[in-house]
């Protein structure tokens, strides 16, 4: 029984899986109260199943690219259930949770995820496999140098705030070959982050130690110190 929390960005995700099953799932919105939203949100998802604590095998959690304190929320609560209960836990980048939830598309796969201050974070996939594989290391950039360096026919997904699907249509008048996938497949989903912490574990079960455990912080001039 896997459980897997995600608070990356102001968008949270919790959900259960007993590796054949999807069991329950839960996003939403928050306004920045990811401390004070988390755990009862984690025991109600628990009580919701009949699940308790102690029937968990395994954690996942987002580790980023995301906001400085939703990370910080989320990856301090899952090392702390890891660590008290000795569970092997798998930390998933948040674009790859978010490209893992994609379709095949004809072209390369755009993933953003929000990084404040009008600023976001981009990965480039391409399929491979049957399935998206990362294409480089992600970078932080805003909307109009995103749109700049698309050279060949692309889908964006993920977190599309209001300056980005301005910059979107702005892309589009000027025949910039970008098309936006739906909103449902945007939705980043703890489900997929489940569903790839299991793959990893089947790999590797005893190499997913707690203390081992790092966020992903894409740094600037302006970012804490982790």
């Amino acid at each position: 029984m896997l459980l897997a929390i995600d608070t990356a960005t102001q968008m949270m995700s919790l959900a259960l899986h007993d590796g054949r099953r999807l069991l329950a799932e839960q996003t939403w919105h928050t306004a920045n109260n990811h401390t004070i939203e988390l755990a009862p949100s984690i025991q109600a998802l628990l009580d919701r199943c009949g699940v308790e604590l102690k029937a968990l095998d395994a954690l996942a959690v987002s580790i980023g690219p995301g906001s400085y304190s939703g990370l910080r929320v989320g990856v301090a609560l899952a090392k702390g259930l890891a660590a008290a209960n000795n569970l092997p836990l798998v930390g998933i980048s948040t674009l790859d949770t978010i490209a893992a939830g994609q379709p095949y598309y004809q072209g390369g796969l755009l993933v953003v995820v929000q990084a404040g201050r009008g600023r976001i974070v981009v990965a480039r996939y391409q399929w491979r496999k049957g399935r998206w594989g990362s294409r480089g290391e992600p970078k932080l950039m805003d909307w109009e140098t995103l749109f700049a360096s698309i050279d060949g026919a692309a889908y964006l997904t993920g977190e599309i705030s209001e300056d980005g699907h301005t910059a979107f249509e702005a892309a589009q008048a000027q025949n910039i070959p970008v098309s936006l996938v739906p909103p449902a497949y945007r939705l980043r989903r703890a489900g997929f982050l489940a569903e790839e912490a299991l793959a990893r574990l089947k790999t590797d079960r005893a190499g997913f130690a707690a203390v081992k455990l790092t966020p992903i912080y894409i740094k600037t001039q302006d970012s804490p110190e982790p």
